[in-house]
């Protein structure tokens, strides 16, 4: 685990160094833009420390107001297309949609893009249910060292989550999982996601770094640092050359955008896209792609590909309309 000893010895620059060589071998220099589709705003395990979902819940008397409704959904699909991103996965809580209604949204989502989707939507055994419409399952493992884990994810149990990707794997999906960094983790516990990345034959990883919410146990923890942050995901590069890896960063944290670039990154996620699309900030997010030396497929300030065209369904036209308002205002 050489990698390993290089963070820890502060020696990042020159992992970052080498993954980005390892990155433009494999896989180019194109980054794309990924949204993460949420179903819902529920989750009935709602316990994991660092989520705000574990603030809400006692909140929340009736669940099913908490579902999105399935056009606003779509709008938001169809407006991902138009911009050149790639939908992340479909994302919800436990408990908060059928199977049966998850492969119907899959489904609608596939007319509507023309790309099969993820979803991450908690431990299913149901997943023979899926067909063309699903083209991989995400598992939120969120840290692989299994004693962080069961104290942070008291309710989603690691086995549960192997069990599933495995079964993913037989039925011929691809398998990510999801990381969260800032919950407790060093550069040690890498073992533990390299091992889990091997043993489960994982084709994705999605890192994000801690955002602090309040009410929670992570309330008044700070964000990883920077370069701690790229130098986690330089590492899992190096170690695997042909994983896809999506990076997440905050509003508050683009210029966390170069340096997650220049350590591995294929895919840029966790913005709150209408909020940013065609201000300053959006901007500052092509400009950082810009300067790590890549290219950026799709667009975070073209209006004009935002407004173009019309969906195959028009019911969704009046929920697209408000999503394009909110862009302009």
């Amino acid at each position: 685990m050489n990698v390993i000893k290089k963070i820890k010895n502060f020696q990042t620059l020159e992992l970052m160094e080498r993954a980005n060589k390892i990155t433009m071998t494999w896989h180019g220099n194109r980054i794309t833009l990924e949204r993460a589709i949420f179903l819902s705003w529920w989750c009935d395990k709602g316990d994991c420390a660092f989520c705000y979902m574990s603030s809400q819940k006692p909140k929340i008397k009736e669940p099913q107001r908490a579902r999105r409704n399935i056009n606003s959904i779509l709008a938001e699909a169809e407006l991902v297309r138009r911009m050149g991103w790639n939908i992340e996965f479909l994302s919800g809580g436990y408990g908060s949609f059928t199977t049966r209604e998850i492969k119907n949204i899959s489904k609608r989502i596939y007319e509507i893009t023309g790309q099969p989707v993820w979803l991450n939507v908690g431990v299913t055994k149901d997943l023979q249910a899926y067909g063309e419409e699903i083209t991989g399952i995400t598992g939120a493992v969120e840290t692989a060292n299994p004693e962080l884990h069961d104290k942070i994810c008291p309710s989603k149990s690691l086995d549960d989550v192997v069990d599933m990707l495995d079964l993913a794997g037989d039925l011929g999906f691809k398998k990510a999982i999801t990381i969260i960094l800032g919950l407790g983790e060093d550069p040690e516990d890498l073992k533990y996601l390299f091992n889990f990345i091997k043993d489960v034959g994982i084709d994705r990883v999605t890192f994000y770094s801690l955002n602090p919410h309040k009410d929670t146990y992570y309330e008044n923890t700070p964000q990883p640092a920077s370069i701690y942050y790229a130098g986690m995901v330089a590492a899992t590069r190096i170690e695997f050359p042909r994983l896809e890896i999506v990076t997440g960063t905050w509003i508050d944290n683009l210029a966390n955008i170069g340096p997650l670039l220049l350590a591995g990154a294929n895919g840029l996620t966790k913005f709150p896209l209408f909020k940013m699309f065609g201000t300053n900030q959006g901007r500052r997010v092509e400009e950082e792609v810009k300067w790590a030396g890549k290219e950026l497929v799709g667009t975070f300030t073209d209006f004009d590909r935002l407004i173009m065209g019309e969906s195959i369904d028009s019911e969704i036209e009046p929920f697209i309309k408000r999503y394009i308002d909110k862009c302009f205002k």
